[in-house]
C-alpha cells in the first residue's frame, strides 16, 4: 500500500489541495526556526493571518521534516529508540477557518479505519483529548466507546505555536501493539513504554493567548493535524520498530554489504547501523535542497548529522569514506516522490565524501586523545579536551556528548563553554534571518488596510503613484514623515524592485520629496527606505523615479542567468545554485561543485557566456502555471516561494528559470563579462565573482591605461620581454654584488677557551647566516655571535656545534642589552636590536656568558 499517495487522495476527495513537501528551510524564515519540523509550519502565515486564506480553505500535504537542532532535537534518541528520527514524514490534513473538531474526527477515523484506506482494527484504537474539552469528548463518541477516550491535561493535550498566539487542546490517536509484545511498567494508555503508539494528532487551533496568558476564541477555529508516515507504515507491515520496515531496510541491507556483516537487531552494534541509515536521509535532504557543511547555523548542524553517522560507520569497522556509496539507493526508495534526490544524486555523492575524507583524516587522532583522556577520567570529562576535539579534530560537540553517553560519563560543559568564548564560537546569527522587524513592526496595519501593492517596474522606471502609508525607521506606524527623517513609504503602485532572488533593492527618488535608499519585502509588501527632503503624508501623489543604475543591475542579473546555464553545461548538471547577489557592480554566484575550478575551465566559461552576449539573443518573460514551467525545463531554486504562477524568465533555449527580477531584452545589451575571482565558500559550494556592462569597460580600460604605464617603465612595447630583460639585470647585479662581498668579507677572529672554538665580533658586509653557517662548518666544534649595524637597528645571529652552549639560550641574554630580543633552537638563533651604540657592550657580556657556560 501506499500509504502516502492514499492519504493525499483520501483528503483531495474531501475538498483538500494537494501541497507539495515545502524546503526544509523556512520559506519566508523570521529566523525562529532552524528547519521545518512539523506539518504546519508552510501555513504558519495563514494561521496567524499574515497571509490570507486560500482558496479552497482547506489543504493537504506530505511533508518532510527535520528535528535536529534548537528547542525541536531527536538526535539524541536516533537510532536507540524504535520511532525517533532526524527526518521524518508528517501527512497532514489543515482547514483554514472552515471545517472544524466534527469533520475532522469524521475524516481521521474513516481514513483510519476504512477498509479502503489503512483499515486498523478499532478494538486496537484509543483516543485522547484535553481534560477540559467535553466537546471533543462528546463528539469522539460517535466513533469509539467512552470507555476509549482518555483525558489528559496541558503537557499532553493543549498545543501552542509560541508563548502568544494561535492555540488550541488537541486529540491524538493511538495504536495498541499488543500486550504480548510489551508488557513493561510504562506500556499502558498514557505511559512512556511504546505498546501504545501515537499516529495521529488533530490540534483544533480555537484560542489567542495573549501576554497576559488570557485566551480569547478565535473568530475562524482551524484546524491542523499530523499522521507520522513511518509509524504507520512500520504498523501496516506488522514491525514494531520503524527502522525494520522497508522505508530503512534497504539502507540497513546495502550498509550490512559494506560492513560485510548483516543487520542484527539483536547485535550489540545494530544502533550504529540505525544512526546511518536515519543520518542519510537528512543529509542527502539538505545537501539536495542547497544546504552545505559549514561552521555555524544550518550547514554546522548538517555537519553534526553527518560525523555522528561517520563515526558510527567508524565502529562499525568502516576506515573510508561510505556514506556516499548509500545515495543511490536513497534514490530508489526515495527518489519517486521526490525526484531531485535523483538529479542531485551526483552532487550530493561529491559533498558527503569530500566531508567523509576530510573527518576521516583526523577521527583516529581525535578518538585517541578522546581514550586517553578518558583513562585520566572518573565521573567528569575534561571540558579544554571537549574543545580541542570540536576546535583541531573536527568533532561536533554532540559527538562527544554522544560518546560520553555511552560511557555514562558527563561533559564539564562550562570548560568547553570558556573555551569557546574564548575564542568567539560560533553564533547563531547566521541562520536568524531578518525577521525582527517583521515581528515587531507596525505591518499588519498596512496589510489588513491595504493588502499587498502592486509592482509596476517591468515596465516602467518612472510611475505617477500614490502615499497609501507610512512606517518610521523603527517600523512604527506614522502619519508623516518630516523633512530629514528616514522611514519607509508603502506606495499604491510602485516601480521600485524590492530585493529578492539575490537581486539588490531599487534605489531612486520620489521626485522633489524623498531620496529612495532601498526596498524590501516585508509580509509581501513592497516598501521603499526614503530619506525625507519635504513633508511626506499619506493620499500623497509622487512621481516615483528608479535610479540609473537599474540599467546596470539588469545586465548583471541575466548574465548571472548565462553563468548559471554555463556552470551547468561546463562542469555538469551536479551544478546547484547556493546563494546569488546582483548588483550593479558585480554579480555574485555561489553553486554546488566539489572542487576549485582550473584557469582553463575559469577561461571556457568566460568564453561560454560572452559567446551568448555576442549573439544577441532575445530575452522573454512569461506568466504560467508551475507545472507547465516545470515541464518546459525552468530551474528552480529550494528556498524560493513559488505560487501556482511563476513568472519564467527565457533567453532563446540557452537559460530557462523560474525569477521574479528584471532583465535585459536582448544579451547584446549585457556588454563584457569577466570572471573577477573564483573562491571557496564552505565544503563543497564555489563561488564566482564577476562584472559586465560598464564596469566591465571600466575594467578593460584600466587595464589598458595599467599596461601602457608597464610599457613606459620598462621601455619596451612588449612588456613580458622588457620585464624578462630587468630580471637578467636584477640577476646579473646580484651576482656581482655577492662577488664584490665575498672579496670584502671580514675574516673571523677564531680563539680558543676550553677547547671550544670562540668568535664573538661585528661585522659589516656579508650575511651573518651564511657566515655563521660557513665558521661550523669548517671548526668541529665552535660557539659564535655576530653583530652586524642595519641602519639605526642591530642584527644579531649566534650558533653553536658539540658545545654546552645553547644559541637559543645565548642570543635571549644577549639581545637585551641591545634594546632587543629574539631566539632560536640550540644550534641556531637570531636577535634584533635597536641600540648599535651597545654593540661592544654586548660583545664583552657574550664572552662573560661563554666563560661562565663552558
Amino acid at each position: 500500500m501506499d500509504i502516502r499517495q492514499k492519504y493525499l487522495d483520501y483528503f483531495e476527495s474531501k475538498g483538500h489541495r494537494v501541497v507539495p513537501s515545502a524546503p526544509l528551510i523556512p520559506i519566508d524564515d523570521d529566523g525562529s526556526l532552524l528547519f521545518v519540523n512539523a506539518g504546519m509550519v508552510p501555513f504558519k502565515g495563514i494561521f496567524t493571518g499574515e497571509e490570507p486564506i486560500p482558496n479552497p480553505p482547506r489543504a493537504t500535504s506530505a511533508q518532510t521534516c527535520i528535528r535536529a537542532g534548537g528547542k525541536h532535537n531527536d538526535l539524541d534518541n536516533v537510532g536507540y529508540t524504535a520511532r525517533h528520527h532526524t527526518m521524518f514524514e508528517m501527512l497532514g490534513n489543515f482547514s483554514f477557518g472552515d471545517y472544524f473538531k466534527k469533520e475532522a474526527m469524521a475524516y481521521a477515523w474513516e481514513f483510519v479505519t476504512s477498509p479502503e484506506y489503512l483499515a486498523l482494527p478499532i478494538d486496537r484504537l484509543w483516543v485522547t483529548v484535553h481534560e477540559n474539552d467535553d466537546e471533543a469528548f462528546e463528539l469522539w463518541q460517535d466513533h469509539v466507546p467512552a470507555d476509549r477516550i482518555m483525558r489528559f491535561g496541558d503537557k499532553d493535550n493543549f498545543w501552542q505555536m509560541g508563548d502568544t498566539g494561535a492555540c488550541g487542546p488537541c486529540s491524538e490517536i493511538f495504536y495498541d501493539q499488543g500486550e504480548q509484545h510489551f508488557n513493561g511498567p510504562e506500556d499502558y494508555m498514557g505511559g512512556e513504554g511504546d505498546r501504545f503508539l501515537e499516529i495521529w494528532n488533530l490540534v483544533f487551533m480555537q484560542y489567542e493567548r495573549d501576554i497576559q496568558g488570557n485566551l480569547k476564541p478565535l473568530p475562524k477555529p482551524s484546524i491542523d493535524t499530523g499522521m507520522g508516515f513511518e509509524r504507520v507504515a512500520a504498523i501496516k507491515e506488522g514491525v514494531f520498530n520503524n527502522y525494520h520496515s522497508s522505508i530503512f531496510m534497504p539502507y540497513l541491507e546495502k550498509l550490512g554489504e559494506l560492513v560485510g556483516t548483516t543487520y542484527d537487531y539483536d547485535a550489540p552494534n545494530s544502533a550504529s547501523y540505525r544512526v546511518i541509515a536515519d543520518h542519510l536521509r537528512s543529509t542527502s535532504f539538505l545537501l539536495a535542497q542547497g544546504v552545505n557543511f559549514d561552521k555555524e547555523g544550518r550547514g554546522y548542524v548538517l555537519r553534526r548529522i553527518m560525523r555522528r553517522a561517520i563515526r558510527h560507520g567508524y565502529l562499525l569497522g568502516l576506515r573510508e569514506p561510505f556514506m556516499y556509496k548509500l545515495v543511490d539507493t536513497i534514490g530508489k526508495v526515495m527518489g519517486a516522490q521526490y525526484p531531485y534526490l535523483i538529479e542531485k544524486a551526483e552532487a550530493i555523492k561529491a559533498s558527503m565524501k569530500l566531508e567523509e575524507e576530510r573527518f576521516f583524516d583526523t577521527i583516529d587522532a581525535g578518538i585517541k586523545l578522546f581514550d586517553e583522556e578518558l583513562e585520566n577520567t572518573t565521573d567528569m570529562f575534561n571540558g579544554e579536551v571537549a574543545f580541542k576535539l570540536y576546535d583541531t579534530y573536527g568533532f561536533p560537540l554532540d559527538l562527544t556528548e554522544d560518546m560520553l553517553r555511552e560511557k555514562g560519563i558527563a561533559l564539564d560543559s562550562e570548560g568547553f563553554d570558556r573555551k569557546m568564548e574564548a575564542q568567539k564560537a560560533q553564533s547563531k546569527a547566521s541562520w536568524k534571518g531578518t525577521g525582527e522587524a517583521a515581528a515587531t513592526g507596525d505591518f499588519k496595519e498596512l496589510k489588513e488596510k491595504f493588502g499587498q501593492n502592486k509592482f509596476v517596474g517591468y515596465e516602467h522606471k518612472t510611475y505617477h503613484t500614490k502615499v497609501l502609508g507610512l512606517l518610521d525607521e523603527n517600523f512604527k506606524h506614522v502619519s508623516t514623515l518630516q523633512p530629514g527623517m528616514i522611514g519607509w513609504v508603502m506606495l499604491e503602485e510602485t516601480p521600485f524592485y524590492a530585493e529578492s532572488g539575490g537581486q539588490t533593492g531599487d534605489r531612486g527618488e520620489l521626485e522633489g520629496k524623498a531620496k529612495v535608499l532601498d526596498t524590501k519585502l516585508f509580509q509581501g509588501m513592497n516598501l521603499s527606505e526614503v530619506e525625507a527632503k519635504e513633508v511626506i503624508s499619506a493620499d500623497d501623489s509622487v512621481v516615483a523615479i528608479v535610479d540609473q543604475d537599474r540599467n546596470e543591475i539588469v545586465k548583471h542579473h541575466s548574465a548571472t542567468h548565462l553563468l548559471h546555464a554555463a556552470l551547468f553545461d561546463i562542469l555538469g548538471e551536479h551544478i546547484s545554485q547556493a546563494g546569488s547577489l546582483v548588483e550593479a557592480n558585480r554579480l555574485r554566484f555561489d553553486f554546488s561543485h566539489p572542487q576549485a575550478l582550473s584557469a582553463e575551465e575559469i577561461r571556457t566559461i568566460e568564453n561560454w557566456v560572452n559567446d551568448k552576449i555576442a549573439k544577441g539573443v532575445s530575452s522573454t518573460t512569461q506568466e504560467m502555471n508551475i507545472d507547465d514551467a516545470r515541464t518546459l525545463g525552468a530551474k528552480a531554486q529550494f528556498g524560493e516561494k513559488y505560487g501556482e504562477s511563476v513568472r519564467v524568465v527565457s533567453m532563446g533555449d540557452i537559460s530557462v528559470e523560474l525569477c521574479g527580477g528584471t532583465h535585459v531584452h536582448n544579451t547584446s545589451e549585457i556588454g563584457l563579462f569577466v570572471i573577477s575571482k573564483e573562491s571557496g565558500v564552505s565544503a563543497g559550494v564555489r563561488r564566482i565573482e564577476a562584472i559586465c556592462g560598464a564596469t566591465a569597460t571600466k575594467y578593460v580600460f584600466g587595464l589598458k591605461d595599467t599596461l601602457e604605464a608597464v610599457k613606459a617603465e620598462v621601455k619596451n612595447q612588449d612588456p613580458i620581454a622588457g620585464i624578462g630583460k630587468l630580471k637578467d639585470q636584477i640577476k646579473t647585479l646580484k651576482d656581482e654584488l655577492q662577488t664584490a662581498l665575498s672579496t670584502t668579507k671580514k675574516q673571523l677572529s677564531v680563539t680558543q677557551f676550553n677547547g671550544v672554538n670562540v668568535v664573538v665580533d661585528e661585522v659589516e658586509a656579508g650575511d651573518i647566516k651564511e657566515m655563521i653557517d660557513e665558521a661550523k662548518n669548517k671548526y668541529p666544534n665552535i660557539a659564535i655571535m655576530l653583530f652586524q649595524k642595519k641602519g639605526d637597528k642591530v642584527l644579531i645571529a649566534c650558533g653553536s656545534k658539540e658545545t654546552a652552549i645553547k644559541a637559543g639560550d645565548w642570543i635571549k641574554e644577549i639581545a637585551p642589552v641591545l634594546g632587543g630580543g629574539g631566539g632560536g633552537r640550540p644550534d641556531f638563533a637570531q636577535a634584533g636590536g635597536k641600540d648599535p651604540s651597545k654593540i661592544a657592550e654586548a660583545k664583552e657580556k657574550a664572552l662573560a656568558y661563554l666563560e661562565e657556560n663552558l
